[in-house]
């Protein structure tokens, strides 16, 4: 079994990708997508939203990266797909599932679903610009407004020369509602010869037990779940396993906040990093309910030094050096 973490547009960034895979059980994980509109786009796009590229494609914890492209021109996604693996690319993956307005109306993401023929010459032409050492994979929802296209449109991809297939069991007027319809993704496993990864509404051990027993699968991308539980993919290891699970309470939780934190104010300007804090708070206030008083206490601040301060960062490195003082 494989646990892949999604990307999340906004959120799930480099700095995300580094804490979360150091948590454990995610065995690879993607980029937010880069948007391919007619041309070849600079390294320092890629570079910019896969800072991997310059580490073997790898977070921190050794977990693969794999580069995401959103587009619906074959040549231009080819051309550039191949310019990402001479940059180190592992893998090319390519978003046919982003049900975003913006980007629907720019002809990416799901609203192609609505022309397999289209998705099968992108992966045609994709698969055949990049080495063949290198797979090409794809994410795909169940259609735009409904399933009429589902197994046509999965068919298109596999037979295009896509070599796995994760599938948000959704179309994309089905937005993020519950439920997700898991019984397709058996349905999609019997008309390819990939392999399929189940993805969405995996908020928890049980849920993760369900969709198995729903749709077979055995293999899973884990987005919202994941952000909203770190340890999430650690403990469907070991539920699989037939190991304890051992939820990681907030006391080991927080310590992954402040990280992530003291990256974002590096990484970003002053005036976007709180916000991006703010958004994983929300997330993880799902099951910390100490996440959630955070997120009161910071909703309307904007000062970085306060934010600190009420993550208890200055308080924690006293008590590092504290400890480092009786050690020593």
């Amino acid at each position: 079994m494989q646990l892949a973490l999604a990307p999340m547009e906004g959120l799930v960034d480099e700095i995300h990708r580094d804490v979360l895979t150091r948590v454990g059980g995610v065995d690879w994980c993607v980029t937010e997508f880069i948007r391919v509109n007619g041309q070849l786009l600079p390294a320092h796009v890629f570079r910019r939203l896969a800072p991997e590229l310059a580490d073997g494609s790898v977070t921190r914890a050794g977990t693969p990266l794999r580069v995401q492209l959103l587009g619906s021109d074959p040549e231009s996604l080819a051309e550039n797909a191949a310019f990402a693996c001479r940059l180190g690319a592992p893998v090319i993956d390519l978003n046919f599932g982003c049900p975003a307005k913006t980007v629907n109306q720019s002809r990416g993401g799901a609203v192609l679903l609505k022309e397999p023929e289209l998705l099968h010459r992108i992966l045609l032409a994709v698969r055949a610009s990049v080495p063949a050492h290198i797979p090409v994979t794809a994410k795909m929802r169940l259609g735009y407004e409904n399933t009429d296209n589902a197994l046509d449109c999965a068919k298109a991809l596999a037979e295009g020369g896509a070599a796995q297939l994760v599938v948000h069991a959704r179309t994309k007027t089905d937005g993020y509602n519950p439920p997700a319809h898991w019984e397709w993704v058996a349905r999609i496993q019997d008309v390819v010869a990939v392999p399929v990864y189940a993805n969405g509404e995996i908020w928890n051990v049980a849920d993760w037990q369900r969709c198995r027993a729903i749709c077979g699968a055995r293999n899973y991308m884990l987005g919202r779940g994941l952000v909203a539980m770190p340890d999430l993919a650690a403990q469907i290891h070991a539920a699989a396993a037939g190991r304890e699970i051992v939820p990681l309470t907030w006391c080991e939780v927080l310590p992954m906040v402040r990280d992530f934190w003291q990256q974002q104010r590096s990484r970003y300007p002053s005036r976007f990093a709180p916000g991006r804090l703010k958004q994983w708070l929300v997330w993880l206030a799902r099951n910390y309910p100490e996440a959630a008083a955070l997120f009161a206490a910071a909703r309307t601040v904007a000062d970085c030094e306060v934010l600190d301060r009420l993550l208890g960062i200055e308080d924690a490195h006293q008590a590092q050096n504290a400890k480092g003082i009786e050690t020593g």
